[in-house]
């Protein structure tokens, strides 16, 4: 008994215990990315992954690297998976314009296809999300939900109405007008540019399903009540009044003392 007290008080015995807890957190962490990683696996062909390395060593890797493992002038894309791809690409964001506070959409430089497969290249690199499944892109979740989990999230950044609005050192949060249902999901996946990151933990696939349902809803609706200003709400509508009414008190007094004279 004496022996065995001695062991455990061995000055190694902290030590063996804090490896140990450390291998044990470690396999936890790669089981739950490994599970994170079949979810987001792709069913694209080896050749469609061949085919997307060319396009990526053509047209990406001057900024990502050769193999996206990231540069000074572009972050790795490795475990980024193929939903980072088709937004960026699949809005024109990338490759980019010019360098600049943040990558802006541009029309589209390659087609579909092309998008598809450079987005299996960067998915076979390392686990990341995956490309929407079509049932979350119906438009068919609950609008009333989808609006208060925006209000909530992101309308702080993109305004009530999703118009879009300004952010620090000329960074901007885009209008969400015109952009299709996939690009929607994708940017809450994977956050682009200022946006964070919202995994199925923080907002479930059925959840950003209510969000693009509750979008495209008052994108359909327009403006019924005429102009909206930028929908920036009684702000803009009392300057736009006092704009007005001080420019006809102007007008009216000239034209009072013009008669006067």
């Amino acid at each position: 008994m004496k022996a065995i007290s001695q062991r455990r008080r061995h000055p190694l015995a902290a030590f063996a215990l804090l490896m140990i807890g450390l291998l044990v957190t470690g396999g936890l962490y790669f089981a739950a990315t490994s599970l994170s990683g079949a979810k987001a696996s792709t069913t694209a062909s080896a050749q469609d992954v061949e085919e997307g390395g060319k396009l990526f060593a053509a047209n990406c890797a001057t900024c990502h690297g050769l193999n996206a493992e990231g540069s000074d002038s572009g972050p790795s894309l490795i475990g980024v998976g193929a939903a980072a791809v088709d937004f960026q690409v699949g809005t024109g964001r990338m490759p980019m314009q010019m360098q600049g506070p943040q990558a802006q959409a541009k029309p589209v430089q390659f087609d579909e296809k092309q998008i598809s497969q450079m987005s299996a290249y960067v998915a076979s690199l390392g686990a990341g999300p995956a490309i929407p499944e079509e049932k979350y892109l119906d438009n068919g979740g609950n609008s009333a939900n989808g609006g208060t989990i925006f209000r909530v999230n992101c309308a702080m950044c993109h305004n009530a109405a999703a118009a879009g609005g300004a952010l620090t050192r000329g960074k901007f949060a885009p209008t969400l007008a015109g952009v299709s249902e996939k690009h929607i999901y994708e940017a809450m996946t994977t956050g682009p540019q200022n946006m964070p990151v919202f995994n199925d933990s923080n907002i479930t696939p059925q959840e950003k399903r209510d969000v693009i349902t509750f979008l495209k809803e008052i994108e359909a609706q327009g403006s019924p009540g005429g102009e909206k200003l930028g929908s920036l709400g009684p702000v803009s509508e009392g300057l736009f009044i006092w704009t007005a009414g001080l420019a006809m008190i102007i007008g009216f007094t000239i034209w009072i003392t013009s008669r006067s004279s």
